[in-house]
């Protein structure tokens, strides 16, 4: 396991400090805690912008997580560093699996429904017309079921679904 980061934010450390508390209270496997430690660190170096170390901790952090909902997370967080590594293709891959765990992963359907928009305004700008409004579309159809589930979010999505006739 990587060496365990101390961020210098008081809320950071904070939240560390209970989830560590957490995980020794509850009746766990070494396992399961083993997993968690690697989430963690995953998600702290990820925020640091240490993406090769965050996808090496989530990555071991996957193979000893069995909880079909964590891994949804974990899944969803490697989903976002390739989306940040302009590897849209590869986060699209890891998204449908975080939803495939977790139908109700609101980020994941964001997220998609983001890359979709983009490739469609991608086709529009060299004219592939059909393409983008099928793009387009697809980005809708993610949009409205975040919209759903989490109908005070998504703003934007909405003035966009409502600005196209998307609705």
């Amino acid at each position: 396991m990587s060496k365990n980061k101390k961020n210098e934010n008081f809320i950071d450390q904070t939240f560390t400090l209970i989830a560590e508390t957490i995980i020794k209270i509850f009746p766990t496997s070494n396992r399961e805690k083993k997993a968690f430690y690697y989430y963690r660190d995953g998600m702290s170096a990820q925020y640091s912008g240490e993406y090769s170390e965050a996808l090496q901790n989530y990555y071991e952090a996957l193979r000893l997580e069995t909880d079909a909902y964590d891994r949804s997370y974990i899944l969803y967080n490697i989903g976002l560093i390739h989306s940040n590594n302009g590897e849209h293709g590869k986060s699209l891959e890891y998204y449908y699996e975080a939803l495939e765990r977790n139908p109700s992963l609101v980020q994941a359907l964001n997220n998609i429904a983001v890359i979709y928009h983009y490739r469609g305004s991608q086709a529009l700008e060299k004219n592939s017309i059909e393409v983008s409004k099928l793009l387009f579309d697809k980005a809708a159809d993610y949009w409205k079921e975040a919209i759903r589930l989490s109908p005070t979010n998504y703003i934007s999505a909405q003035n966009w679904l409502i600005r196209t006739n998307r609705v």
